[in-house]
């Protein structure tokens, strides 16, 4: 399947990865319908300001509701699942609400996809399900962890999707990011935890655990790794990693940083940044040997050029505006 011409949904296009993907869609030539949580100001969240929304059709509405979801899957080609709670630690304040919006979403995205003979669905995972690894690299094989409610709930809606293929043979994919990192991103993440809490001139810079270590993605990266998987037609049925094969600390990450940022600032552990004992994920690192065999994949951005590109647009005080640098975001 060629994306060009196609009738795409991105649900979730008021985020951060979202909007750009929906962006990536527009430039591909697709026919872009983007969903965005209804609120009472009307606002497109970050495609408020994106140039290409005037090519998308915005549109309000919630997964949660199923009546919502058979209407805006009417006349679609191919959906990206991307509506979602993904902040961990605000998992465990609100469970509830993850299971509402990324299992019963999920479900109701499926559902109304079957009832419109959607051409295939694309539903948005995460490293996180894998938990801390067992072994490394992490293919598409290793054990699921529900080491969080967010892990859980990611678990749980990606299972309702395939059992959609398994059952009625939807054309479903699971796509599974591993951390994407980029302007827009929220500052409950770690990278523009540390950016914004430097550029706004903070005393102390306030972090939790520097011994996990991820496999970072530029957005960009991760946005392609969508489409490519998309217009797959091997991939259906499948669960496939999106990721860079690259593992680096957070402290490591923190040095980067600071050494671009020119700072010197001292770093101090705030407690309420620490996850409880059993829930921190210690360490991903991505096999995406499986992505690189379907499509090709390869990322093209590296980590230095990356939190560059990434600390430039922070840098910009109408960009930095958005953000709270002496607030702890869950």
């Amino acid at each position: 399947m060629k994306l060009k011409g196609k009738k795409v949904l991105v649900t979730g296009a008021d985020g951060f990865i979202g909007s750009h993907l929906a962006e990536s869609l527009v430039k591909l030539g697709a026919d872009v319908r983007a969903l965005v949580l209804y609120n009472s100001m009307g606002l497109w969240g970050w495609l408020e300001k994106s140039e290409y929304s005037k090519d998308m059709e915005v549109i309000f509405g919630d997964v949660r509701d199923p009546h919502c979801c058979n209407i805006i899957t009417e006349n679609i080609d191919l959906i990206f699942n991307l509506a979602a709670l993904i902040a961990i630690p605000y998992s465990y304040k609100a469970p509830n609400s993850y299971v509402d919006t990324n299992i019963t979403g999920a479900l109701n995205i499926c559902q109304a996809a079957k009832t419109n003979s959607v051409s295939r669905v694309l539903q948005i995972s995460t490293s996180e399900v894998y938990g801390t690894a067992k072994y490394v690299p992490i293919d598409e094989k290793h054990p699921l962890q529900p080491q969080s409610p967010y892990s859980a709930s990611k678990i749980g809606s990606d299972a309702i999707a395939m059992s959609f293929y398994n059952t009625y043979q939807l054309p479903v994919i699971i796509a599974r990011p591993f951390n994407t990192y980029g302007p827009r991103q929220s500052a409950r993440a770690i990278i523009p935890t540390i950016i914004t809490q430097i550029a706004t001139k903070q005393s102390k810079l306030k972090l939790g655990s520097l011994s996990p270590t991820r496999d970072m993605n530029y957005v960009s990266d991760t946005c392609r790794g969508l489409t490519m998987l998309a217009e797959c037609e091997q991939a259906i049925g499948k669960t496939v990693n999106i990721g860079s094969n690259f593992e680096i600390s957070i402290g490591e990450i923190v040095s980067k940083i600071k050494h671009i940022m020119n700072s010197d600032i001292d770093i101090i552990t705030d407690a309420e940044r620490i996850r409880p004992v059993y829930s921190e994920v210690e360490r991903l690192w991505c096999d995406n040997s499986l992505v690189r065999e379907l499509t090709g994949f390869e990322p093209v951005c590296d980590i230095d050029e990356g939190l560059k590109k990434t600390i430039d647009w922070f840098s910009e005080s109408e960009n930095l505006a958005y953000y709270k640098g002496g607030t702890y975001n869950v």
